[in-house]
């Protein structure tokens, strides 16, 4: 289950993002999305799990919980849309 995680403080590094989810279980994917220029955070990454019950429940227990003083986000992402993108 991919996952969509947002309003990220912007210092958190990949290992803290994984921290995060590790509880709830397996992770096979954390991508953290960076500027491309500066190399920072821009706020928000994705994240897949194993299973679709350690997605829920990591869903359940992150979305709207407070990490460094930000209410992160916390819900199931949508497929990449397909089309022209924008440069």
């Amino acid at each position: 289950m991919k996952l969509f995680i947002g309003n990220l403080p912007y210092d958190i590094s990949e290992s803290e993002l994984l921290d995060l989810f590790t509880e709830f279980g397996q992770v096979v994917d954390n991508n953290l999305i960076k500027d491309q220029f500066t190399g920072k955070s821009k706020g928000f990454a994705f994240v897949e799990m194993s299973t679709r019950s350690g997605g829920q429940q990591a869903m359940e227990a992150l979305n709207k919980r407070r990490y460094k003083n930000k209410d992160l986000v916390c819900n199931e992402a949508k497929p990449k849309k397909k089309g022209k993108r924008r440069r």
